[in-house]
């Protein structure tokens, strides 16, 4: 199963990074390739993104089951393809370091299924991890400049 694992330490307290991986509006744009998503109820959205399988450019179509919220330190999901013969599952993971401090966790796994699961499947072994190091990256950098917001302003927790 092609997979992705990615690991930050961000200078952020980890109530503000569950903030805001808690909240699939704020993150899920940030998905390479995005082009939109649909909350259906707390655990349930769908999400269209365009993927590069090789030479070929794909519109997916995915529906996003949450399985697990566990505050403050971990998200669980699992994928499954509409448009596509794809299953998968991941999370984010925050574990904290001190009270300034989090180590942000992002990992993914996603198989093609079906006649043409094997040929995608090599393309998607080198994929997911950079797509997993570059979501782990614009969502630390995300939460960044939110956090550099709060701080400049007068918010306070």
């Amino acid at each position: 199963m092609p997979n992705g694992k990615h690991r930050m330490t961000l200078e952020i307290p980890i109530w503000r990074v569950w903030d805001f991986v808690s909240d699939m509006d704020k993150w899920a744009p940030l998905v390479p390739g995005y082009m939109n998503h649909e909350i259906i109820n707390e655990k349930q959205s769908t999400w269209k993104f365009i993927g590069d399988i090789g030479i070929m450019q794909k519109t997916v179509h995915l529906q996003v089951d949450i399985t697990e919220w566990k505050a403050p330190s971990k998200v669980t999901f699992v994928l499954t393809g509409i448009n596509e013969n794809v299953k998968g599952n991941g999370y984010f993971e925050a574990e904290s370091l001190n009270d300034k401090e989090t180590n942000m966790t992002s990992n993914l796994n996603i198989t093609a299924k079906g006649m043409m699961g094997p040929m995608i499947n090599k393309v998607l072994k080198t994929m997911v991890p950079k797509m997993t190091k570059n979501l782990t990256e614009n969502v630390a950098t995300k939460m960044e400049e939110e956090s550099q917001k709060y701080r400049v302003g007068s918010y306070s927790r």
